[in-house]
């Protein structure tokens, strides 16, 4: 029986091919990669070529060491033929619970400033009064409604929608412009596709791809982007800092990002404690 020669040709292997990918998508070369993951050069190049096949533990320690998120890590786990290793729970399983007792704390503990929940692609998970109350400020009644029945808000839409906070941002350029390099950011540490159809989607709003690609001239930075708000005789100036669970092992904690968001001047310090002391000294119940 005569072999033919293409029989022993490795055939492209869809765990390899991710495998590589991630490797590029970090910058880092075979032999680099290799020595930080503990393996054999030889090995890696016979992994991502797929002349030698991977144990589910070898996927796991190669994705992790190239800090693959877990939706991805999970996927090249079915790429190589095996089971996903991550859940993907609710935020109200109970499972979670701790975690989501955790994230009311934090929010709560942000009163009177604004705090938010969102996921990878900023839907609004939870918010604080601070920001019910910083919206409710902002936005008509008819840009806080609900975009379709049970659909979170998307805080990266309502930067950008004109009936939303974008006539309403004095900075509003800039900040759009910071807002997408975060996402191109994020898209590259969550693999290059994860944002690419958000991204496509928010550069088709009125003035953003412009804004996008318009050089811009480089310069003395704050230390920090500051959103300035106006609406009327009301100003207000906010930066933010972002939090993440610790050692996420559930796909959907890792999407989750926590962001406080902090006055920047004394004027919206005392805006925000009026407005709570005015809601804390509101009859409760029904009027």
């Amino acid at each position: 029986m005569r072999t033919d020669v293409t029989d022993l040709v490795a055939k492209p292997s869809p765990f390899g091919r991710l495998l590589k990918e991630w490797r590029q998508t970090r910058g880092s070369s075979q032999l680099d990669f290799a020595l930080a993951s503990g393996i054999s050069q030889r090995h890696l190049s016979f992994l991502e070529s797929g002349r030698s096949r991977p144990s589910r533990g070898m996927v796991l320690h190669l994705a992790s060491a190239l800090a693959v998120p877990l939706r991805q890590q999970n996927a090249m786990l079915l790429a190589a033929g095996f089971a996903p290793a991550f859940a993907e729970r609710k935020l109200d399983a109970p499972e979670l619970g701790p975690v989501s007792a955790a994230l009311d704390r934090a929010l709560q503990q942000q009163e009177p400033y604004p705090a938010v929940v969102v996921d990878r692609v900023y839907n609004l998970v939870r918010a604080n009064q601070g920001a019910l109350a910083l919206l409710g400020m902002l936005l008509d009644p008819a840009a806080l409604a609900p975009p379709a029945a049970g659909a979170p808000h998307n805080l990266m839409r309502l930067v950008v929608r004109p009936d939303g906070l974008k006539p309403h941002l004095e900075n509003w350029e800039e900040a759009v412009v910071w807002l997408l390099r975060r996402l191109r950011a994020e898209a590259i540490a969550e693999g290059i596709a994860a944002h690419e159809a958000f991204l496509d989607e928010l550069m088709a709003y009125p003035d953003v791809a412009r804004v996008a690609r318009a050089p811009r001239e480089e310069g003395d930075y704050p230390p920090a982007l500051t959103v300035r708000f106006r609406r009327g005789e009301t100003r207000l100036a906010l930066f933010s800092m972002i939090a993440t669970v610790g050692t996420p092992l559930d796909v959907a904690l890792q999407d989750l990002r926590l962001e406080f968001f902090f006055p920047a001047d004394a004027a919206t310090e005392k805006w925000f404690r009026a407005r709570a002391k005015q809601a804390s000294s509101r009859p409760h119940g029904n009027a």
